[in-house]
Parts: C-alpha cells; sequence; structure tokens
C-alpha cells in the first residue's frame, strides 16, 4: 500500500507529466486560458488515461507478449489511445454540449496527446502491474489536471494584470511554465 502511495504522490508532484517530463505540453499551453475549460480538459483527459492504460496493459500482456509481437507496441497503443478518445468525444457530445463546444479542436488532440502514450509505455517498462498501472495513471491524470489547473488560474488572473506588449500571450505562458516547472521541483525530495 506504501508502494501505491508513494507512485501515486509521484505520479502527481514529483514527476508531473507536464511540468517534470515535459508531456503533454500542447493541451496545457492551449486550453489552459479558462479554469472551466481546464478542469474539462483535465477531466477528459484524466478518464482517458485510465482506461487506455488499463486497455493498452491487458492487450501488451495477453495479445503482443504471448505471440512475440512487442515492437508493435507503439502502433498498438494508439490505435487504442485514438479510439478511446473516439469514446470520450461521443460521450462528452451527448452529456455536455457546452463542455464539448468549449473544448473544440482540443478534444481530438487528445488522441495524439503525448502524455497519454508516454503513460502508457512507462507504465509497460517500468514493469508495473495492472493494479500499479491503474494507480500510476491516476497519478498522472490528478497531476496532469492539477498542472492545467494551476496554469489557467494564473492566466485568468494576468488577463487584468499590467503586462508588457511584447510578453502578452505565448511569452507570458511559457514564463509562467517555467515557474510552475521550477516550483513543482521543490517536490523532488518526496520522491
Amino acid at each position: 500500500m506504501n508502494e501505491s502511495l508513494l507512485l501515486l504522490l509521484s505520479a502527481i508532484l514529483v514527476n508531473n507529466f507536464v511540468l517534470a517530463q515535459f508531456l503533454g505540453i500542447c493541451p496545457f499551453l492551449g486550453v489552459s486560458s479558462r479554469i472551466k475549460t481546464a478542469l474539462g480538459m483535465g477531466g477528459a483527459v484524466f478518464f482517458v488515461m485510465i482506461l487506455a492504460t488499463s486497455a493498452t496493459h491487458l492487450i501488451y500482456h495477453y495479445a503482443l507478449v504471448p505471440y512475440d509481437l512487442m515492437y508493435l507496441r507503439t502502433i498498438a497503443f494508439i490505435l487504442i489511445i485514438a479510439s478511446l478518445v473516439q469514446v470520450v468525444e461521443i460521450v462528452l457530445h451527448k452529456v455536455s454540449k457546452p463542455l464539448y463546444d468549449a473544448l473544440g479542436v482540443f478534444l481530438p488532440l487528445i488522441t495524439t496527446n503525448c502524455a497519454i502514450l508516454g503513460l502508457t509505455i512507462l507504465a509497460i517498462d517500468n514493469e508495473y502491474s495492472l493494479v500499479k498501472s491503474i494507480v500510476y495513471a491516476i497519478g498522472a491524470g490528478v497531476g496532469f489536471t492539477l498542472a492545467l489547473l494551476l496554469m489557467a488560474g494564473m492566466r485568468e488572473r494576468l488577463v487584468m494584470a499590467d503586462i508588457p506588449r511584447c510578453l502578452k500571450g505565448t511569452p507570458i505562458a511559457l514564463i509562467i511554465a517555467g515557474l510552475l516547472a521550477v516550483a513543482f521541483l521543490g517536490f523532488a525530495g518526496l520522491g
């Protein structure tokens, strides 16, 4: 149990996929202008991370390994993630049309979100069991959502700030991302 808790906290804080491993930067910068949108994207990525990690773990161990097809891992994982994102997109369209509209082009981008593919590959490479893989996915999803929400909160406050014209938009977003990454380095002693 302590090992699972350590893995969970590590994925959230120490090895945060966005701020420490620099995976998932596109949605991090693209969807983090409003807290509501960031929360929606974080929830969708969280859900897909858990589903994708579970599915890829099972496919890898029960379809690829027995038939010595491990070299197909990346393409199989991409196909699984793309299929799961399509399901999430359909469900979101039916359940929450405003969130679906707010996420816009970024929802299909979950398919190519390297944080999800990176998570599935790291779970296999680290030889985690199915339960540990799911714990790792939960931590990664929470960490991803936390990073998005922190960034969105700061960007919402910056709308009213007096920022030099040359730093408005992407430059200040990158500066904030760098400062957040440095702040998260403070958790390195926990892992």
